[in-house]
């Protein structure tokens, strides 16, 4: 078949980008691009003779082949002009005469062309509010906190994912209940580079109590790649929403990349003194690529005063609190029986998160952080830390041969 008998877009398609060209060859790298970006796009050799045709697309990619004829076209958003030479002065006129954010060529600019696509069809919206969920100590209950912490999020109609960033924890499917249920686990992951579409990632994961999870397999390998957490994480956070992430006490360069894009870490720690000694360790290491990591006090059972006061373990660990979860006693009987952690709305684990949640949103929704705080309530978000990765989920620029075109009848 000719390019042109190609199957490609129908127009019912949600979000496929409108391709403008008659070069084969360009439309051949165009056609690999959405499909790289799982984008469908349409096809056409001139203006739409529809004008709803020009304008409803979310991206439109002109070649330069086809630029002369569209002059009368109306100005509008996410027009590119794409050939092979970026640097050609009548291809820069006629991309300010058609109102063009950029002038790309091929195949330099591929990489971010693909990056723009995909945004475009999944839309750029605000990233997802990232936690990971650390234990100071061994046993001191991390993964609990983190499956209760997202099944609290789904439960108050959040989009949830929960991310198993811990390959010897024994599987956070498990600790819900849905190690049987279908969906993808790490390993399929394992060679993902660049780019993935955060659509296809939560659809592809099982869904359990409401949220989608990313957990292990029951197999041998139990390492993830740095590229595989980083392109993992990054899709995971343009989803939006909320991302979970249970993390271990040892900081690799998988954790790290994962780190690198957590908005705020908690740490939890056992209330008496040899578990504050292990978390000081643990905290060394989080806080080299974490600039917002914060302690929670786990109460023991039976306390009765003997173990140490929450904001005595802030004070010995230099980090700000973000709370108190008492010990839960009927906790480990229910997760025997199935019933994930964070479900039984009256516990102290419950409580703990409901107030966590509802305070973090609330000091995003101010538009800035909460103060630290000393009593049983959490802390909110203090903005991003250095080490945070600001800008991570967004699209992935390389070095091209492209042009920012300018309002004002030049390039940018």
């Amino acid at each position: 078949m000719t390019p042109w008998e190609r199957p490609v877009g129908t127009g019912e398609e949600r979000g496929g980008p409108l391709i403008i060209t008659e070069d084969e060859r360009l439309l051949d790298d165009l056609l690999r691009l959405c499909a790289a970006a799982g984008a469908l796009p349409e096809v056409a050799h001139g203006l739409p003779a529809r004008r709803g045709d020009w304008e409803a697309p979310p991206l439109v990619i002109v070649g330069a082949d086809c630029a002369p004829r569209m002059r009368g076209a109306g100005r509008r958003a996410g027009v590119i002009l794409t050939g092979r030479d970026a640097d050609d002065p009548a291809v820069l006129r006629l991309a300010v005469a058609l109102g063009a954010e950029r002038v790309l060529a091929l195949p330099d600019g591929e990489r971010w062309l693909a990056g723009r696509i995909a945004d475009a069809v999944e839309g750029v919206g605000p990233p997802a509010l990232t936690v990971g969920v650390l234990g100071g100590c061994g046993g001191a209950g991390a993964s609990t906190l983190a499956g209760a912490l997202a099944v609290t999020a789904a439960r108050t109609g959040r989009r949830t994912l929960l991310v198993d960033g811990d390959p010897l924890g024994g599987g956070l499917d498990v600790l819900l209940g849905g190690e049987k249920e279908k969906g993808l686990r790490w390993p399929a992951f394992a060679e993902s580079r660049g780019r993935v579409a955060s659509g296809a990632l939560a659809e592809s994961l099982p869904r359990l109590h409401s949220l989608r999870v990313l957990s292990w397999d029951r197999g041998s390998d139990v390492t993830i790649p740095p590229p595989a957490m980083r392109a993992v994480m990054a899709a995971a956070r343009r989803r939006g929403g909320v991302v979970v992430v249970d993390l271990p006490r040892r900081v690799d360069a998988a954790v790290t990349e994962a780190l690198a894009q957590v908005d705020m870490g908690l740490l939890l720690v056992p209330t008496e003194l040899r578990a504050v000694a292990a978390a000081q360790r643990v905290a060394a290491g989080v806080q080299r690529v974490l600039g917002d990591l914060r302690v929670v006090a786990r109460g023991a059972p039976g306390r009765h005063g003997h173990g140490l006061p929450p904001d005595e373990i802030a004070r010995l660990m230099e980090l700000p609190l973000a709370g108190e979860v008492p010990w839960e006693a009927g906790l480990l009987a229910d997760l025997s029986r199935g019933v994930p952690p964070g479900a039984q709305m009256r516990g102290p684990l419950a409580r703990f998160c409901t107030a966590f949640w509802e305070r973090l949103t609330d000091s995003r929704c101010d538009g800035g952080g909460m103060p630290s705080d000393t009593g049983s309530g959490p802390v909110g978000v203090s903005g991003r830390g250095t080490g945070a990765g600001a800008g991570a989920a967004g699209p992935v620029v390389a070095p091209m041969a492209s042009r920012p075109v300018g309002r004002g009848g030049g390039q940018a």
